[in-house]
């Protein structure tokens, strides 16, 4: 788990004690070991540099900048 609460509310664990789940340690926003947090960053800045001034339009700048990301990123 990640420590998010919904991973480590009390019931939760409970939850995957009590149908035998093993929960593996895993470091909170490590890019290393979960390379979609390498996409958002990017999606991030290039969104912040547009500087969206309502809803409607970082919607748009979102859907905008999101097809313009390389496969490759």
């Amino acid at each position: 788990h990640d420590n998010d609460p919904k991973h480590t509310a009390r019931a939760t664990k409970e939850w995957l004690r009590k149908k035998h789940f093993k929960v593996l340690e895993w470091p909170s926003q490590s890019p290393g070991l979960n390379p979609i947090e390498n996409l958002w960053r990017e999606l991030k800045v290039r969104v912040a540099q547009r500087q969206p001034q309502n809803i409607t339009a970082l919607e748009e700048i979102c859907m905008e900048e999101w097809a313009k990301i390389p496969a490759t990123v």
